[in-house]
């Protein structure tokens, strides 16, 4: 029976001596117990939490060292100072008691004589062969130690001794301290030296590689110092030299590429060779320039929150919910995957619908910058590729300019109008724009000014267009296309009230309390003077307004200052009577559509890029030789549709209870308003076909339903294709 010593962040082998500092009162008790008996025995055991005062029976590790202590002193701070030596390891099978001190009963472990064998004298060879090792490589290791093993035969003992003096864990220590078996110990041991040899040879070869590199940046400093100093004596300016170093540290600093810093190092190299007012000198400094302000490893950190992304979308946009939901899963599956790559999303739609805007606000809602670059009318490929450094004027592409603008490699990209790209002789910038938009490739994307390769797969493209047909094919195939369709009446008034009507207001310098722009004036505005899908024209009438009650808040402060009178302005509400005032009569008129049921008047629908439209298709019969009249500057598609609506009228003539000779000596004109407007498209079959058995069987057609579809000589309605969508 022994008392229990515990130790904090150390565990003591057999055979090895180390000095202990005790302060706590249950280890300076153990001591005390110890040093009573003439073998000054104690057991040493480590804690299993390094940081418990108060180390309670389960605290300690079961396997532990019988030490003897062979010095003590007090120290002058209180506590003491003893000198331990470990003689063997034994197991605790009891504690008997826990005050003052911790007293246990022990099971002595002691290692079983093994018979030589080649296998344990290997392993003992190789035990000491690794100790030499790790001494050449600069380990600390105690001299004796290397003397001491080249005696010892016994495999637990040489374990022992070699464990004693390695730089192991707590957790490590304790389970090579508790392994009975001597060769299983000695494996072990010699599996730690080698690892350790591992790391000791790694951290050489990195101390060997910095000091060559720290000796050339030496040799490099010392010779640029010698010429700066033979420059100076000789008179000659040193600000060239001045400037090749801060450009080299700027390359440093950049957060180059591989490739991109061999080319910026190259670069600076012939720089300093050059004449500081050559030509040439000034394209390599630009150029290194351009290289060193690229965004090469700067990323804006995404912004993943769902909730939030949502919040931001719903403040900046009314309705659009299938957008919506797009980026939220492709927010969803970022924050899932981590390094997903980014779609390459086109917003299709009519001018003014919010396109533009979206993306702004898709950047918002992530957190990621927003750059925007205008496609329409590009005709140079260069535009995209940028321009081989040839000349003076050379320039990275659009892209790379976009990049810099960001500051960040990761930013929202629109494409705006990618519709509307042309082509001459210079190349064809679509036909670039492959490459940027395939996330397979863009990775490498490789700019004819910079020469070397720039990622563009981290950032998120939207394309924006008006027309499906005027995007090349392989272009659009790469996009994923989302349809933005006009806005209705309703959502026209909720997008006015919520977001117009403020920022005009705000923008004319007035305030809510100076002008009020009600929903029966809006909906005027939105009924009478607009006429379109998107919502520019809604928002410059809405500006005008704002602009009008300006001038009359001016006006009257003026008067009220030259006359010191009171201002006349009558109330800051503005009425539906008042909008001819400000934005003069009325542009579109109700009446246009039919407000009765009439035989042979049809209502018609029209699809035009930036819209739809409502139109009147007309028939009347009058005497005549059976001949079928068009009129109202249709297409050649349009006259095919009336010939076979006529067609199937007059083949299903008996199913609609009329004689089959009702077309001879008829004849029928068919005519659509607004002469001046060409009008084309197969859509319009059905409805002629339903304005022609209106008119021959005398039954009118409900006035409040409108129809579109391109009719078969059976009777079918084909489906409407408008671009890739069908309706």
């Amino acid at each position: 029976m022994l008392p229990l010593l515990p130790i904090r962040d150390l565990v003591v082998f057999p055979y090895m001596i180390v000095p202990l500092r005790v302060t706590r009162p249950v280890s300076m008790e153990a001591v005390a117990k110890a040093l009573e008996a003439d073998e000054r025995l104690c057991f040493l055991v480590a804690q299993r939490d390094a940081s418990d005062d108060s180390p309670s029976a389960q605290s300690f590790y079961r396997t532990g060292t019988i030490g003897m202590i062979m010095r003590m002193r007090k120290l002058s701070e209180g506590g003491l100072k003893v000198l331990v030596q470990g003689l063997c390891r034994a197991r605790i099978s009891k504690f008997v008691s826990e005050s003052p001190c911790y007293r246990v009963r022990i099971e002595r472990g002691n290692d079983k004589p093994l018979p030589r064998s080649l296998g344990i004298e290997a392993l003992l060879r190789s035990v000491r062969g690794n100790i030499d090792k790790l001494s050449g490589l600069g380990k600390t290791i105690q001299p004796e130690l290397s003397m001491v093993v080249q005696s010892v035969d016994d495999p637990g003992r040489m374990a022992d001794l070699v464990a004693s003096h390695l730089t192991l864990k707590v957790p490590e220590a304790q389970e090579l301290l508790e392994l009975d078996e001597p060769v299983q110990r000695l494996t072990r041991v010699n599996q730690t030296l080698e690892k350790e040899i591992g790391i000791m040879e790694v951290q050489s070869q990195i101390q060997n590689r910095a000091r060559e590199e720290m000796s050339k940046t030496q040799r490099d400093y010392y010779l640029r110092e010698q010429l700066r100093q033979i420059k100076q004596e000789l008179g000659d300016s040193d600000v060239h030299g001045e400037e090749m170093e801060e450009l080299r540290t700027k390359v440093s600093r950049a957060g180059l590429s591989e490739e991109a810093r061999t080319e910026a190092d190259k670069q600076v190299r012939r720089l300093d060779q050059m004449h500081a007012e050559s030509a040439e000198a000034g394209v390599l400094r630009t150029y290194i320039e351009w290289l060193i302000e690229l965004p090469w490893n700067v990323s804006s950190e995404d912004m993943l929150d769902l909730e939030t992304a949502r919040r931001i979308l719903d403040e900046d946009h009314y309705d659009l919910e299938h957008v919506k939901d797009r980026i939220l899963d492709y927010l969803a599956v970022r924050k899932l995957r981590g390094g997903a790559h980014g779609p390459i999303l086109c917003f299709l739609g009519p001018p003014g619908v919010g396109k533009t805007s979206l993306g702004r606000s898709i950047a918002r809602a992530m957190g990621r910058k927003f750059v925007r670059i205008s496609l329409g009318g590009m005709r140079d490929e260069a535009e995209i590729r940028g321009h081989r450094r040839t000349y003076v004027g050379a320039l990275p592409g659009r892209l790379i300019q976009a990049m810099k603008q960001a500051g960040a490699n990761n930013p929202v990209l629109l494409l705006d109008e990618v519709d509307k790209l042309g082509s001459d002789a210079r190349g064809d910038p679509s036909a670039a724009l492959l490459e940027v938009l395939d996330p397979e490739q863009n990775c490498n994307f490789r700019d004819h000014y910079l020469g070397v390769a720039f990622d563009l797969s981290k950032v998120l493209f939207i394309a924006t267009a008006n027309l499906p047909e005027t995007i090349p094919a392989p272009l659009r195939d790469r996009m994923e296309t989302l349809r933005l369709s006009g806005y209705a009446e309703e959502e026209k008034l909720a997008i006015a009230e919520r977001y117009i009507i403020p920022k005009q207001i705000a923008e004319a310098g007035l305030s809510a309390n100076e002008i009020v722009i009600g929903r029966d004036v809006t909906r005027r505005i939105v009924g009478e003077y607009t006429r379109e899908s998107g919502l520019r024209e809604l928002e410059r009438l809405i500006a005008q307004l704002a602009r009008k009650i300006a001038r009359r808040v001016v006006e009257d402060s003026a008067r009220v200052v030259a006359g010191g009178g009171a201002a006349t302005r009558g109330g800051p509400v503005i009425t539906a009577e008042e909008l001819p005032t400000f934005l003069g009569p009325p542009r579109y008129l109700p009446e246009e559509r039919h407000r009765a049921a009439e035989v042979g008047t049809v209502n018609g629908l029209a699809w035009t890029p930036y819209g739809g439209e409502v139109l009147l298709i007309e028939a009347q019969t009058m005497a005549g030789k059976g001949s079928l009249t068009l009129t109202g500057q249709l297409g050649d598609v349009m006259r095919e549709s009336a010939q076979a609506a006529l067609s199937f009228a007059r083949a299903h003539a008996l199913a609609l209870g009329l004689s089959s000779e009702f077309y001879a000596g008829r004849e029928i004109h068919i005519h659509v308003p607004a002469g001046g407007v060409p009008k084309d498209g197969p859509s319009a079959g059905v409805t002629m076909a339903c304005a022609l058995v209106s008119l021959i069987s005398g039954i009118p057609v409900r006035h409040e339903v409108a129809m579109t579809g391109e009719l078969t000589l059976r009777g079918k309605v084909l489906p409407i294709e408008i671009g890739r969508a069908h309706v």
